[in-house]
């Protein structure tokens, strides 16, 4: 068998754009959300302006986390993998840049006019409707130059992790679409196609998944092409994973009224949507045990691996996540998490735990093979930065959980005849020391990605600008 080798190179430079703000926007977007924990410790950092209130800087900061350290995550993983599965290079170049612009066009339209109080009021789904049609113009090259590239691979197999980036790519495009459609009356300002109980039914249609497919699919397809690579083993069962991912977006999908139960939604739709969710759990928990597995015979490497322990633990709390919301979709069990704290608590282990936690692992295994370097400059460093986003996690979402509860609980109790037991007044009382643990807890994560910040300064100053050429060259076998 003989075997003749074309070099040919990868295009790294949109993925190493898209790494690098990754970084930027999670150390602004964390900031953010540590900034606006503290207001509700001390109220007077609204500074007194209507542009630094909660109300307002709290809609950036989930843009921020979502769309602009999530999304660029998302970019940048999904044009590396596909690549390098598919052999061959990113079916255009300028598409590509477009995309990475054009997002950024998008983050920063959100930044100037999320504080000044320009809003659709829709839960991620804010941007007002120029935003909001410049995101669907490069999300749909997004999936030109993501799903061209697939068909240009030159591998006759698509990677189970491109099924999960194809998804969400796919799906993320229908909801924003579909969502977004509104009548504009001024250039920042429109009012949705739908009303009432049918708007908030698409709304959460759109917004639960927003969670099941842009942070749930698009990251299932990053663990399932990084786990197995820093593991060095395979991926545990190739047949589960396809079982998991048509299960999971035939399901998800059905998830969204569980965010409307006790609503002027109908009975049967809340009802649906619980069932759903419930269901759910199956392949959520598949997918967890599919990369969990991936470890068998590589446990030993957690010991001195940190990048690994990022991605595992990730896989934790994703498995932890998913068992919590198909609970909290309980009627029952809504009833007393529903509005309180402990939502946020769930988000939050999603969003820190698996989101954040599988993105930094990625981003620790990929940066050093963009420049042409072995590793990061500091293993030492990320071993810090695993300890504090673990810590700072642990610390949020269970303040979270005590101050959810203790609402929960403080809300529905009544007196003997009929009034309520305690104020709302008496009940944020009760919830202050929780929000100091939140705050506490959030800064101790945040502070994590300063760390990153640096390790990857110090590996990017270290790089050779040929090694780097040289670590985006492929070999595409070309006869056997």
């Amino acid at each position: 068998m003989s075997t003749a080798f074309n070099p040919t190179a990868y295009n790294y430079k949109v993925v190493r754009q898209f790494a690098i703000m990754t970084v930027v926007w999670g150390i602004l977007g964390m900031g953010l959300g540590v900034f606006i924990a503290s207001q509700l410790v001390w109220p007077e950092l609204n500074l007194g302006l209507e542009w630094t209130t909660f109300g307002r800087l709290r809609p950036l900061h989930t843009n921020l986390v979502i769309f602009a350290f999530g999304g660029c995550a998302l970019f940048g993983t999904s044009y590396y993998v596909v690549q390098r599965t598919c052999q061959t290079r990113l079916i255009s170049d300028s598409l590509a840049s477009f995309t990475f612009w054009g997002w950024q066009a998008v983050i920063l339209g959100a930044i100037i006019t999320l504080p000044l109080g320009y809003t659709t009021t829709k839960e991620y789904a804010e941007l007002e409707w120029p935003l909001a049609i410049l995101l669907a113009i490069v999300w749909v090259v997004y999936g030109i130059v993501f799903f061209g590239t697939i068909t240009r691979r030159k591998t006759k197999h698509i990677y189970v992790g491109n099924w999960f980036y194809g998804a969400f790519i796919v799906v993320t495009a229908m909801l924003h679409i579909v969502n977004h459609a509104s009548l504009p009356v001024s250039f920042f300002k429109s009012y949705s196609a739908y009303a009432g109980a049918t708007d908030a039914m698409i709304q959460w249609w759109y917004g639960h998944n927003a969670v099941g497919f842009f942070l749930t699919t698009g990251f299932l397809g990053m663990m399932y092409y990084f786990v197995p690579k820093q593991a060095e083993r395979p991926i545990y069962s190739y047949r589960l994973s396809i079982v998991h991912f048509w299960a999971l977006i035939t399901l998800y999908i059905w998830a969204g009224p569980h965010h409307l139960h006790y609503t002027a939604l109908p009975d049967w739709a809340q009802s649906l949507g619980m069932a759903m969710s419930i269901i759910l759990l199956a392949p959520s928990w598949g997918g967890m045990i599919n990369g969990m597995m991936t470890l068998s015979g590589a446990w030993h490497k957690l010991r001195t691996d940190p990048i690994l322990r990022f991605l595992v633990v990730s896989l934790a709390f994703y498995g932890m996540s998913t068992f919590e919301g198909p609970m909290m979709a309980i009627k029952t069990v809504n009833a007393l998490s529903h509005y309180t704290d402990w939502t946020i608590g769930h988000v939050h282990a999603g969003a820190l735990g698996w989101v954040a936690m599988i993105s930094i692992g990625s981003m620790y295994h990929m940066i050093p093979r963009l420049y042409g370097q072995k590793q990061m400059y500091s293993v030492g460093l990320i071993n810090v930065h695993f300890w504090l986003a673990t810590i700072g996690t642990v610390l949020y979402i269970a303040s979270m959980w005590v101050n959810g509860i203790t609402q929960g609980l403080m809300w529905r109790a009544i007196n003997d005849d009929g009034t309520l037991t305690y104020s709302f007044v008496e009940s944020l009382q009760a919830s202050h020391p929780g929000f100091i643990v939140r705050a506490i807890g959030g800064a101790i994560f945040a502070s994590g990605m300063l760390f990153m910040a640096y390790n990857v300064w110090r590996t990017i100053r270290a790089s050779n600008p040929a090694e780097a050429e040289a670590a985006s060259t492929i070999a595409v076998a070309g006869a056997h």
